[in-house]
C-alpha cells in the first residue's frame, strides 16, 4: 500500500507529518519546474506549495517548542537552545 494518494486525490495537508508534507512540496516545485503546464494547474500547484510550506514551518516551530522544554540546566531550569545549525540553516 502506498502512501501517496491516488491520482487526483488531495490528502488534507492539516494530516500530514513534516515528512509528508516535505515530499509533497518538493513534488510540486519539481513539477512546476519542468514547465508546460496549463495555468489553472500552476495556480493550484503553487497554492498548495504555499500551504506546504505553511504546514512544514509549524511542524518544525512545534519541534524547536519541543527540544526547549527538553534541555534544562544543571538547577534543573528549563533554558532555549538555538535548534539552528552553524551556517544558519533551519
Amino acid at each position: 500500500m502506498s502512501d501517496q494518494p491516488a491520482a487526483g486525490q488531495t490528502v488534507d495537508i492539516a494530516s500530514l507529518t513534516f515528512d509528508e508534507a516535505l515530499a509533497e512540496l518538493q513534488r510540486s516545485v519539481a513539477e512546476l519546474e519542468q514547465g508546460g503546464l496549463a495555468l489553472e494547474r500552476s495556480i493550484e500547484l503553487y497554492e498548495r506549495g504555499v500551504a506546504l510550506h505553511e504546514r512544514c514551518a509549524g511542524l518544525l516551530g512545534q519541534a524547536e517548542l519541543r527540544v526547549q522544554r527538553l534541555v534544562e540546566r544543571a538547577a534543573g531550569e528549563l533554558a532555549a537552545v538555538d535548534a539552528r545549525t552553524e551556517d544558519g540553516a533551519e
